[in-house]
């Protein structure tokens, strides 16, 4: 279907990102988060991993004071560890 709705998960890309944050071990799961919000600043031309920026965006946004959560089915089921969104805010 490609984009469903205007949440940071709602589409068929941040879902995937989602799952694959779901399926990677603790451990690995800020360095994902960290490694697309790293290739988009980095990004020169055509982005193509904005849909997962966002997504990522979102991430560390609840987790700040006064962040809402996630409230949508397609975004992860796992919690990020609670020191993450610390060291990505930056």
């Amino acid at each position: 279907m490609g984009t469903w709705d205007t949440g940071p998960f709602d589409n068929d890309t941040a879902a995937d990102f989602a799952n694959t944050l779901d399926e990677a071990k603790p451990e690995e799961r800020e360095t994902l988060i960290r490694g697309v919000l790293t290739r988009t600043v980095d990004a020169v031309g055509w982005l193509t991993e904005g849909e997962e920026a966002v997504a990522a965006a979102a991430l560390i946004a609840t987790q700040c004071p006064g962040g809402d959560p996630i409230d949508t089915p397609y975004g992860p089921e796992k919690p990020m560890p609670a020191s993450t969104p610390l060291r990505l805010r930056p």
